[in-house]
């Protein structure tokens, strides 16, 4: 999730453009003046290793599949218990022929079930993840917009080691003013819950 989100994140603040403060750069309009424009960046490695949210979210979630493992490997012990009962009382000589092939059959069934419902709780879980990522998303560019309602910058872009953007100076981050909205944001909203 934290590849994914890093990923998205990265996209959504290249994408989303705010209005004046950060570094100038000059752009023409219309008439041919020059007009400054402000870009700014947020961290998006230590807005994700620093937002108590996402920090939530990745908890919740480890959470959510370490039950799930726990659940399929509870089923896959109850089931390899049932086949060699099965087999231990097939090799005695203790079932009929019909019997020998309807709890076979049975057991394909049970098998069956039990890889069903382990893809659909795997497909569950990440669509899970998916809503959480986007919800993620919405609180922080829902923030930006409300950081930005003075119209200071033009663009918020994220920055990440290695990701698209390979140098930006110091004094255009603004991952720690964020962040503490942010945080703030979350922690207020917790309190109420």
């Amino acid at each position: 999730m934290k590849k994914l989100s890093i990923v998205i994140l990265m996209a959504a603040f290249a994408a989303w453009s705010c209005k004046n403060e950060g570094s100038t750069a000059t752009t023409s309009t219309t008439t041919g003046a020059k007009q400054a424009s402000r870009i700014v960046y947020v961290n998006t490695d230590t807005l994700l290793n620093q937002y108590d949210y996402y920090k939530d979210v990745v908890k919740e979630f480890q959470q959510k599949r370490f039950q799930l493992e726990n659940e399929l490997a509870n089923k896959a012990k109850s089931f390899q218990n049932e086949v060699a009962f099965f087999q231990n009382k097939a090799q005695q000589g203790g079932m009929t022929q019909e019997q020998l092939q309807t709890t076979q059959m049975q057991l394909q069934q049970k098998e069956q079930n039990i890889m069903a419902y382990r893809d659909k709780a795997g497909q569950d879980l990440v669509a899970q993840e998916a809503k959480k990522t986007d919800e993620l998303l919405t609180k922080i560019q829902d923030y930006l917009k409300k950081y930005n309602s003075d119209n200071k910058y033009d663009m918020v872009i994220g920055y990440s080691k290695g990701g698209g953007v390979l140098y930006a100076k110091e004094d255009m981050d603004i991952t720690k003013q964020v962040l503490e909205g942010l945080n703030k944001e979350y922690g207020e909203t917790k309190a109420k819950k």
